[in-house]
């Protein structure tokens, strides 16, 4: 039986500082890639979401930027506080029928 390999999982900031090493200074990706022990595909993948981030993109996944890092915690905080608004919404309806007496 033939094990698959366990994929890696690299953190926020060393992909950042992976592809920090490629775009400001020009520098080959297979070069870097192999320097940190990365598949070139996977460098090549970093790049493409850090420049769409620094167009604005929101990527489906974890950002890399900091500024699209916060863009998703911002936007996690308001669909919660969506959710949160909606529940006392329906709390506050549910409360005036039990004053009003239509719910017994």
């Amino acid at each position: 039986m033939k094990l698959k390999p366990t994929k890696r999982h690299y953190s926020v900031e060393f992909k950042l500082e992976a592809v920090q090493q490629v775009v400001p200074h020009h520098q080959r990706v297979i070069d870097i890639a192999r320097s940190l022990a990365v598949d070139a595909s996977t460098l090549r993948k970093w790049i493409r979401q850090y420049k769409a981030e620094i167009q604005g993109v929101t990527p489906a996944g974890k950002a890399l930027t900091p500024e699209q890092r916060q863009i998703q915690a911002l936007e996690k905080q308001v669909r919660r506080l969506e959710m949160e608004k909606e529940i006392l919404k329906q709390a506050a309806v549910l409360m005036s029928e039990i004053r009003s007496g239509a719910i017994r």
